[in-house]
């Protein structure tokens, strides 16, 4: 009797396991229609409708899964239209929700800008996005306003520099993450600068890897600082040094967050730069062909890792995607340095690099325009972006730190800022965001500037990492964090709703603070209004310094993990 036979304990013949979409196991036919328009014509292609057509007849004259599908695979969005409150947000379709007006992520893998590109976005941003700009956890930076009609030019201004939108969203290989650092740090291990560019150079635009399950993300250091957030992505590169075969990378696969968190799982197995390329595209080309389409929320490639584990990802991509096995190898050693590269370092060739921290990652076109010439004015054409919402300036004379550094404060970034407002970020939020329940980036700000001024005479062990988002989808990444904030509504006590957040309290990933990376927990009931984030923090930060064993420097996260559910109140 075969298996789908078989009788139930009741005597009915057991229902056949309903496929799930992977390619090499039940073929390529569609099973929803995300996953139809997909393959009647793919995401890249739109591009030519939006110059050629959608450029000269306006919003109106855009096919809907034009608008809400495609549009996505060249970084654009379109913004919540304003007024709508977060109690809505799942009960409108999304062409209600929308506003005529985009979001553009402009994509910066490595994070790696000059002056020149750093210049033309901010004129691009003043000029067509009402002055907006904000840097994002994943290096990119994220224009608002942007209307279609201006799309033509905005790319023409952008490729002229070597930047792109190309694959910035979608079910595409997104940025690659890039230690901040790579090819400047005194105490870089590797400069991961060339496998990034192979990597992009490509794949990036390749119709062959254009239609996956679902995004797929990269990171890739060479730095000991393990600065790429790497256990929540869906590939990462990690340098290590092999005692035979030197210096190379340690793989991870299967990272994600969002409502199911699950951090990447180290497949044993060490990858030599030259390699680096292949393999990553090994990785995603499991994912293609293996990887869950049937349903969405299924559809990252942290389940396909959950459900076959480590042993046999790594028997997948050996025999059936590369030329030669990989050689064993070991575990990167635990961080010693902080990853957001904030302050003052040295670089390789004895100047400096300077790390700054806008506010949650909310700048102005002005302002980068202002950060490109100060730059200048001070002999330097290059700075980065970072996974935590921070810059770096490079090539900074010694004698010229302190100047620069004022110029910066008074551009509203802080080489040396608070450890609350070094350790904040927060996604886009309600203000722009359609799947969005409350706001975010001015809620974190009035909370952090009133922390600063609470907190200032505490002696805090290290910086307490505050992430703020808007919906339960993680953008910001909570469940990663000392404190997370999850945003939803609250009753308000009147028989309505206030805007508010659950809290999660003593995750985070590798640092010199914990040894591996973990997520944080709930407390039943634990939830604050917005209003009261800066009540919250200040207390349960206070409840920590008064309880920690400071002989053994326990952590937030070590503490928040063994405290009473009483003493996280």
């Amino acid at each position: 009797m075969t298996a789908d036979a078989r009788a139930t304990p009741r005597g009915r013949p057991a229902r056949a396991a309903r496929p799930n979409g992977q390619w090499k196991v039940d073929g390529t036919a569609p099973l929803n229609a995300n996953e139809e328009w997909k393959q009647q014509d793919g995401g890249l292609s739109v591009r030519a409708r939006i110059e050629n057509v959608y450029a000269a007849g306006g919003f109106a004259s855009i096919d809907p899964t034009d608008l809400h599908g495609r549009f996505r695979w060249w970084g654009l969005y379109t913004q919540r239209k304003p007024g709508i409150d977060g109690g809505k947000t799942a009960t409108l379709e999304p062409h209600e929700l929308e506003d005529e007006y985009f979001m553009l992520r402009v994509r910066i893998d490595g994070g790696q800008l000059t002056t020149e590109q750093l210049r033309v976005i901010g004129g691009i941003s003043t000029e067509f996005a009402r002055d907006t700009a904000d840097l994002t956890d994943r290096q990119n930076v994220q224009l608002h306003w942007v209307q279609v009609e201006d799309m033509p030019e905005i790319w023409r201004r952008l490729e002229s520099v070597g930047l792109s939108t190309t694959e910035a969203c979608g079910d595409v290989p997104r940025v690659v993450l890039g230690s901040p650092v790579a090819g400047i740090a005194a105490d870089e291990l590797i400069d991961p600068t060339a496998q990034i560019a192979e990597i992009t150079e490509r794949f990036i635009g390749d119709e062959s890897l254009a239609n996956l399950p679902r995004k797929f993300k990269t990171a890739i250091t060479g730095h000991p600082s393990q600065d790429v957030v790497h256990e929540i992505n869906d590939v990462s590169f990690v340098a290590v040094e092999h005692p035979e075969l030197g210096i190379g990378y340690d793989l991870w696969v299967g990272g994600g967050l969002s409502t199911a968190p699950h951090l990447a799982v180290r497949l044993n197995a060490w990858v030599a730069p030259e390699r680096v390329a292949d393999v990553w595209l090994g990785v995603v080309s499991i994912f293609r062909d293996y990887g869950y389409r049937r349903l969405r929320n299924r559809a990252r490639l942290k389940y396909l890792v959950a459900d076959w584990g480590a042993e046999k990802f790594r028997q997948v991509l050996e025999t059936e995607y590369l030329d030669a096995p990989l050689p064993d190898g070991p575990p990167a050693p635990k961080p010693l340095a902080q990853g957001d590269h904030v302050g003052v370092h040295r670089q390789k060739d004895g100047r400096r690099y300077i790390g700054v921290a806008p506010m949650v990652g909310r700048v102005s076109g002005s302002t980068l325009t202002a950060i490109a010439d100060l730059l200048e004015r001070h002999g330097s054409t290059r700075l980065r972006t970072t996974p935590h919402q921070k810059l770096v300036l490079l090539d900074i004379e010694t004698d010229a730190v302190e100047p620069v550094i004022a110029s910066l404060d008074a551009l509203g970034l802080q080489a040396r800022p608070s450890l609350i407002r070094r350790g904040t970020i927060a996604c886009t939020g309600i203000e722009y965001c359609k799947l969005a329940i409350v706001e975010t980036k001015q809620t974190a700000t009035t909370a952090v500037l009133a922390l600063e001024e609470r907190l200032d005479r505490l002696d805090l062990p290290h910086p307490i990492s505050l992430h703020v988002n808007g919906c339960p989808n993680s953008c910001a990444r909570i469940q990663t964090a000392d404190i997370g904030l999850k945003g939803q509504l609250l009753p308000d006590g009147d028989g309505g709703q206030t805007p508010g957040f659950q809290v999660h309290l003593g995750g985070g990933l590798a640092s010199q603070h914990r040894d591996e990376g973990g997520t944080g927990r709930t407390v039943r009931g634990l939830k604050v209004t917005s209003e009261g984030i800066a009540d919250y923090v200040e207390r349960v930060v206070r409840r920590f310094l008064a309880d920690r064993d400071a002989a053994a420097d326990e952590t937030f996260a070590q503490w928040a993990h063994r405290a009473t559910e009483e003493a996280l109140q």
